[in-house]
């Protein structure tokens, strides 16, 4: 059964994508292709996913804002499956318009939305109900070296995060703000 998706620039930032995938309903619950080369392929997006996360938080726990920069920049699908997220992509790119504007959605298990995190952007998460989980695919490997984070509550940014987090890394809580955090986009 072709299960549609639907792709949508973000109003905010046209270059990260919201998406909505199709979902079949019956008596057994649902059932929906969250991912199809070549469905996403019809619906104009070519990406080449190497590796799959997928987290679990409590309610209150903050992920991000997290990038890699280049040589191994990192695209993300991010997907909810259970529980709420807010989650949110913030541009890094110094030549683009909207270099430092964020893009915010809920991604929910209800909802089954998407959001295209392109390089070139940080990416965070605050989850809104416990045992939250989270799943991405990747257009990049893990690199260490490469690793960066930004404050998740840096004022030049100013992210309306929906709730204050109160369950953060020792890494988040100590990221830079933008005009001293270190990116090549």
């Amino acid at each position: 059964m072709p299960m549609p998706v639907s792709i949508e620039p973000a109003s905010e930032i046209p270059d990260v994508l919201v998406v909505k995938t199709g979902v079949f309903h019956d008596a057994r619950g649902f059932f929906s292709e969250s991912w199809s080369k070549h469905m996403w392929l019809k619906a104009g997006f070519d990406a080449e996913f190497v590796q799959d996360n997928l987290s679990r938080s409590a309610k209150g726990t903050l992920r991000g804002l997290h990038y890699q920069n280049h040589p191994q920049g990192m695209g993300k699908l991010v997907r909810c499956i259970q529980g709420a997220v807010f989650d949110v992509a913030v541009d890094l790119r110094k030549a683009s318009p909207t270099f430092g504007k964020w893009v915010g959605r809920e991604l929910s298990g209800e909802n089954q939305l998407s959001l295209w995190v392109p390089v070139g952007f940080a990416h965070g998460f605050v989850a809104l109900e416990d045992n939250t989980l989270v799943h991405y695919k990747c257009t990049g490997h893990h690199a260490p070296e490469c690793e960066q984070a930004l404050l998740y509550k840096c004022p030049e940014v100013n992210i309306a995060w929906p709730m204050e987090p109160t369950i953060i890394s020792e890494k988040d809580a100590v990221a830079p703000v933008l005009s001293k955090a270190i990116f090549n986009f």
